[in-house]
């Protein structure tokens, strides 16, 4: 099992990817995945991109090995991130060109890989290195954009550049994820159980909270952190 090899550069707005193997109030509306705001995510378009995800996974065996329902979870929680990410960029008044999202995608693909070749991974395509993270390929230029928006903010808040102090670089991670954090609260993000709930101190989607406790022996229960935003 390959776990944590691929990261992108620091400079990158503390955006990192890894390779690894291994809810709100209110009811959701039919047929949603997740409602982010007053976009649904559709269980039709979850499973077509974990269909995608799946297709791109069976190319790596051995080296890439997501479960089915980690695939679920990967996939829907990065489609949850990406309008987080969005919301951002809009409360913020940033702009993203696709030049910009094209360049960022480049310089994560160029980091991730490098870091994957010093561990150890032979030829750590654009591919690999996506389905890995539980992206599906088709969400590349999205991958791009989530990138590019946070560089841009880094940048707004440094004078036009990239933090390079660590301290300067910490400071703008702490700032990026309060915006993100406000920006996942005004979204008032809400999964259908059947596929788990957000947990908000990383913006993933886990498994949901048990409704019944067994009564028969003690039942292994679900992490309650990020229930709500904590800002």
């Amino acid at each position: 099992m390959l776990r944590r090899l691929i990261k992108v550069s620091a400079a990158v707005a503390g955006v990192g990817l890894v390779v690894a193997g291994c809810s709100g109030p209110g009811p959701l509306k039919m047929g949603a995945a997740a409602i982010v705001g007053n976009q649904r995510i559709t269980i039709a378009t979850l499973d077509s991109e974990v269909t995608n995800l799946r297709a791109a996974a069976s190319q790596y065996p051995g080296v890439i090995t997501l479960s089915p329902q980690q695939m679920t979870d990967q996939t829907l929680t990065w489609l949850i991130r990406f309008q987080i990410n969005e919301e951002v960029a809009s409360r913020a008044g940033i702009t993203v060109t696709p030049g910009q999202a094209q360049q960022a995608l480049y310089q994560t693909y160029k980091a991730a890989a490098a870091s994957a070749e010093a561990a150890g991974v032979t030829n750590p395509t654009p591919t690999l290195i996506l389905a890995a993270n539980g992206i599906p390929p088709d969400q590349a230029a999205e991958l791009g954009r989530y990138v590019a928006i946070q560089i841009q903010y880094a940048k707004a808040l440094n004078g036009g550049t990239l933090p390079t102090s660590a301290s300067a670089q910490a400071a703008t991670t702490a700032k990026l994820q309060h915006a993100q954090c406000l920006a996942a609260k005004a979204l008032n993000v809400q999964v259908n159980p059947q596929f788990g709930r957000m947990d908000y101190s990383q913006y993933q989607v886990v498994p949901s909270l048990p409704l019944v406790w067994r009564s028969s022996g003690p039942a292994a229960s679900p992490s309650l952190q990020g229930l709500a935003p904590a800002c």
